[in-house]
C-alpha cells in the first residue's frame, strides 16, 4: 500500500488549512522560491499593475497554488464518486459532448489553470481520453499518481514520438486527447511565438495535431468558486472563437494558442499557475529568472 493513501482520510477542510498556512510562509519570501517567481510572470504580463496590485495578486496566486497541491493530493486518494461531487457547476456541457460525437475527434485544450486533477475525473464520465504524462521522479508521488490514473482507465501515452503517434491515432479514429498547452516543451518540439507579448519557447504538438486530423479543438478549466465550495468547470469552442488554431502556418497556429491560453488566463489570473517558470527557453527571456 502506497504510503500516502492515508490522505483519504483527512479532512479537505484541514489539507486547505495547511495549505494556506504554507502559502502564508511562502508568502514571505521575496527573493526565492513560489511568490519570487510569480511575481516575475505577473510582473511581465501585468505591467500596468500597481506595486500594490502586483503584490496583492501574487499573494493570492501563491494561496490558490498551494490549495490546488492539497487538493490534488485528496483527489488522487478519493474515489471518482467524492472528485465529480466537488464540480459544482459547469458551462458549456453541450460544447464538450457535441465535440466528443464528432468523428473526426476531440482535442481538450486545459492550461495551468485552476485544477486540471479534480476535473479528470468528471471528464471521465463522457469516456475515456487519450494523455500524455511525464513521469514524476519522487516514486511514491509516481505510484500513487498512477493508482489514480489506473482507476479511471486513463489511456496514458509518454511524452515522446510513441506518445504522439498514440494521440494522432487516437484522434483520426475519433477518440478524445487532453493537452496541456502551456508547458515548456523541448526546443525541438516547440517554436518561439509571443505569450502575454514575450517570446516564448511554445509546444506546437496541438496545433500541428488540429492540422493534421481537422478535430474539435475545446478549452476547458476547473477553477475554484467564487464561494468557496467546490470547482466550477468552463468550457468553449476554442476552434469556433479561433479558427486560426488550424492555420497550415504553424507560427499563426501556435501563436493562436498561446492567445487561446492567455485569454482564459485574464478570466481568472489569480488561479493561474505563475509559478512555473514558463517564459524560460527563448534569448529574450534567458536572464529573467537569474536570482537577486
Amino acid at each position: 500500500m502506497n504510503t500516502l493513501n492515508f490522505i483519504k482520510f483527512i479532512p479537505i477542510s484541514v489539507l486547505i488549512k495547511i495549505a494556506r498556512l504554507t502559502s502564508r510562509y511562502l508568502n514571505t519570501k521575496n527573493t526565492s522560491g513560489m511568490l519570487w517567481k510569480t511575481r516575475i510572470n505577473l510582473s511581465i504580463c501585468y505591467p500596468h499593475l500597481s506595486e500594490k496590485e502586483l503584490k496583492d495578486l501574487a499573494k493570492k496566486s501563491v494561496i490558490n497554488q498551494c490549495i490546488n497541491y492539497a487538493e490534488s493530493l485528496k483527489c488522487w486518494a478519493m474515489p471518482t464518486d467524492w472528485n465529480i461531487k466537488q464540480i459544482k457547476q459547469v458551462s458549456g456541457l453541450d460544447i464538450l459532448k457535441d465535440a466528443l460525437a464528432d468523428p473526426k475527434g476531440a482535442l481538450i485544450i486545459t492550461p495551468h489553470l485552476g485544477n486540471w486533477e479534480i476535473m479528470n475525473p468528471w471528464v471521465h464520465q463522457y469516456g475515456t481520453p487519450t494523455i500524455m504524462y511525464k513521469p514524476i521522479k519522487n516514486k511514491t508521488i509516481e505510484d500513487f499518481v498512477l493508482s489514480s490514473r489506473e482507476r479511471l482507465n486513463t489511456t496514458m501515452v509518454p511524452t515522446d514520438a510513441f506518445g504522439v503517434k498514440a494521440l494522432f491515432k487516437n484522434l483520426k479514429q475519433g477518440g478524445f486527447s487532453v493537452i496541456l498547452p502551456d508547458h515548456v516543451p523541448d526546443p525541438s518540439g516547440g517554436i518561439v511565438a509571443p505569450f502575454f507579448g514575450i517570446n516564448t519557447l511554445t509546444s506546437t504538438l496541438a496545433p500541428k495535431l488540429a492540422q493534421k486530423t481537422k478535430c474539435r479543438l475545446i478549452s476547458m478549466t476547473c477553477v475554484r468558486s467564487q464561494r468557496d465550495d467546490g470547482y466550477n468547470i468552463h468550457i468553449n469552442d476554442a476552434g469556433l472563437q479561433y479558427p486560426e488554431l488550424y492555420d497550415p502556418d504553424i507560427y499563426i497556429s501556435t501563436t493562436t494558442m498561446n492567445k487561446v491560453v492567455e485569454d482564459l488566463v485574464n478570466q481568472f489570473p489569480e488561479h493561474y499557475m505563475w509559478g512555473y517558470k514558463r517564459f524560460r527557453g527563448s534569448k529574450e527571456t534567458e536572464h529573467l529568472y537569474q536570482n537577486f
